[in-house]
C-alpha cells in the first residue's frame, strides 16, 4: 500500500510542475505579443496616451 501513496504524491507534484511550466509559457507568450504590438503599433499601442506612444516610438 505504501508504493501507491508514493506514486500519488509524485503525480501530484508533477502536475504542479506542469502547471507552473504552462503558466510560465503563457506569461512569456504575452510579453512577446506585447512587444510585437508596440513594435508594429497595434491595437493596444493605440490605446496608450500620446506621451507614452512617443516615448515607446523612440525606443523601438
Amino acid at each position: 500500500m505504501l508504493p501507491n501513496v508514493v506514486e500519488g504524491t509524485l503525480l501530484k507534484s508533477m502536475s504542479k510542475k506542469n502547471k507552473i511550466l504552462i503558466l510560465l509559457f503563457i506569461i512569456i507568450l504575452l510579453c512577446i505579443a506585447g512587444l510585437f504590438d508596440i513594435k508594429y503599433k497595434g491595437f493596444f499601442y493605440r490605446l496608450l496616451p500620446n506621451s507614452i506612444q512617443s516615448y515607446l516610438a523612440d525606443i523601438f
